[in-house]
């Protein structure tokens, strides 16, 4: 048998900083959106994990957390559920945003895929900005940093270079059966989804400050024939972002739940009655007992 008609499986973890691009690039990959994407950084908080079937195997994609030095417990978690995602793994794609100059943050990335001694392929990522002439000098640097075992210029946004890099990620994969049934494109449950949809939908309607101190706990998700009746709560840490959330006749947490209804619905084909409260909650990015309950540096996998 050739070696293009192994079966091949395997997982692949994708790091890099915060705000370079790994929910856009595991969503284009899979074909689904399963990863919340917003230009604040630290978005991602939890391991999110994306499966891409096809004839010659099955990848599982690990979406992490932006690699960073934490602060809060919140930001130490995030770390820890990085460092967890590495158990196992096949392979490490890292992602840099190539349309920026290299600092004191991507020698970092450097020094922590170092440490871990895996098979990684760098990929460059946002070229469709990037001045053709500065993508060569900027090989030639991270191979001066890193053997890497590929290194890969893409667009995730606009899908430049994704289908070499899938025949790059199997070529290095072993040889190995199917995890997943071939149409599952995410062990994330939906009430998981819902939640983050809705954080999403305020990290796009909201002021700079307010990514890091935002959270949002789906208190009900109870599904009745074809209604979805959630209930969400979206944490802040002041009463001043409360009102920020809120808006001018309420018209902004108004905005925020059309557009993350619209989203659920056609997550979960059918209709769906959504609440959201905004509630003040004081240092919960320091508070281990909320963490826990937001399951934060926990799976985000389906329950039984």
């Amino acid at each position: 048998m050739r070696t293009e008609d192994l079966y091949k499986s395997g997982f692949v973890a994708i790091l890099g900083r915060p705000n370079s691009g790994k929910s856009t690039l595991l969503n284009q990959l899979v074909g689904e959106k399963i990863s919340i994407v917003s230009d604040k950084p630290q978005t991602t908080r939890h391991k999110i994990l994306g499966i891409l079937s096809q004839k010659q195997g099955q990848i599982i994609f690990l979406d992490t957390p932006g690699i960073h030095k934490p602060g809060h417990e919140l930001n130490k978690r995030m770390m820890r559920t990085v460092y967890d995602s590495l158990e196992g793994v096949d392979l490490l794609l890292v992602l840099v945003d190539a349309s920026t100059l290299f600092g004191s943050g991507d020698q970092y990335v450097v020094d922590f895929i170092r440490e871990r001694e895996l098979r990684t392929i760098l990929l460059l990522n946002k070229i469709d900005v990037l001045r053709k002439d500065k993508l060569l000098p900027l090989i030639s640097l991270y191979s001066q940093k890193f053997d890497f075992a590929e290194i890969v210029p893409i667009s995730a946004l606009k899908r430049d270079n994704l289908e070499l890099l899938i025949q790059l990620i199997f070529k290095y994969l072993p040889e190995g059966p199917a995890f997943y049934p071939e149409d599952q494109f995410t062990d994330c449950h939906e009430r998981f989804l819902v939640g983050e949809l809705v954080r999403e939908k305020v990290l796009l309607n909201t002021a700079e400050e307010l990514p890091y101190s935002t959270t949002v706990l789906v208190a009900r998700f109870e599904e009745k024939g074809e209604l979805a009746l959630i209930h969400c709560d979206i944490y802040v840490e002041r009463d001043s972002q409360r009102k920020i959330i809120i808006g001018s006749q309420g018209m902004k947490l108004k905005n925020i739940g059309t557009e993350a209804r619209t989203e659920m619905e056609s997550l979960l084909g059918k209709k769906v009655y959504l609440e959201l409260f905004v509630k003040v909650k004081p240092k919960w990015r320091d508070n281990p007992r909320f963490l826990d309950n937001m399951s934060i540096g926990f799976s985000t996998g389906a329950r039984s």
